[in-house]
């Protein structure tokens, strides 16, 4: 009797934990599970039957594939896990495997492909690997995206834009416009992050250091957004000259994210400013026009002559 329930027992897990894993499902109901199959470089799906002591290897025709039975992809988990820890490459590997694997059952019902090669392609435009992007965009266009997709599709062309066009003007109306259309934190964090680097290329630092900031403030939850984003708002302080706060900053950002190239960034960056004290505001601008202190007379000398040249 023992036996027998726990017979039951171990029967009741197995189908559990069949009933939730990763399975091809053949028009004639059967499962052909994971760990059964192995797809070949030459996209051949072979199927590996254990029978006994014996195992018989047959290769499955795509033609007899109904559907598959996949729970949330383990690669967009792990990407934005990496992503949060400023590790992009990292991600962009992990999401290509994912891409390379499910490709093989585009079209198939259950399948992940449109999302595994979305999240890669703004895994890449995340990275600055642009040229990628532009190559990628036809087929991505060519997808059968959701309206939320297509929205995002709006984000990285106004990436694009961003990187090849001077209309700056232009892309913060549509950025904001944008934001006007959505609630959605990552297309927020996604325009924020855009508008912040061209109030950059403007040189208007006050503008992007809020911009910057808005995305760990408001945007939390975009984890894979934060770290470049805080990087970029210390830089923008060093550009400001509060040095001081841009120091404080940076070590914070090193110890959050260590092992990163986000981390290597702000250590590089503050051992370049280290020791350095913030400059009043006035005296930065003066500084920046070429009329700071150190042109003055010291008190009690004589002004420096102006040179000039004698006219013709």
């Amino acid at each position: 009797m023992h036996s027998f329930a726990r017979f039951l027992l171990i029967f009741a897990v197995a189908a559990a934990g069949s009933a939730f894993g990763q399975a091809i499902v053949l028009k004639d109901g059967n499962r052909v599970f994971s760990s059964e199959f192995t797809i070949q470089p030459d996209g051949k799906i072979v199927r590996t039957v254990q029978i006994g002591e014996n195992k018989a290897v047959s290769i499955l025709d795509k033609k007899n594939i109904d559907s598959l039975e996949w729970p949330y992809p383990a690669e967009l988990t792990e990407s934005a896990d990496l992503l949060a820890k400023g590790k992009t490459d990292e991600a962009i590997a992990v999401l290509k495997k994912g891409r390379d694997f499910f490709e093989h059952f585009e079209g198939i019902e259950g399948n992940w492909f449109i999302d595994i090669y979305f999240a890669y392609i703004e895994a890449l435009n995340q990275g600055g690997k642009f040229d990628d992007v532009v190559k990628a965009l036809p087929a991505l266009r060519a997808l059968k995206l959701t309206d939320a997709q297509k929205m995002r599709l709006r984000i990285i062309q106004l990436d694009i834009e961003r990187q090849t066009t001077s209309d700056y003007a232009g892309i913060i109306v549509e950025a904001q416009s944008i934001l006007k259309e959505t609630d959605d934190s990552a297309i927020g964090a996604s325009l924020w992050a855009i508008m912040a680097d061209v109030y950059t290329r403007k040189k208007e630092w006050e503008k992007a250091l809020l911009a910057y900031l808005r995305i760990p403030v408001f945007y939390g939850t975009q984890m894979q957004r934060v770290p470049e984003a805080e990087l970029n708002a210390a830089k923008t302080l060093i550009k400001m000259k509060r040095y001081e706060d841009a120091n404080a900053f940076l070590a914070r950002i090193s110890e959050s994210y260590p092992g990163s190239p986000v981390a290597d960034s702000a250590m590089k960056e503050k051992a370049a400013i280290a020791g350095m004290k913030n400059v009043d505001e006035e005296e930065a601008a003066a500084a920046a026009d070429g009329k700071s202190d150190a042109a003055k007379p010291k008190d009690g000398q004589p002004a420096k002559p102006t040179e000039s040249k004698p006219k013709a």
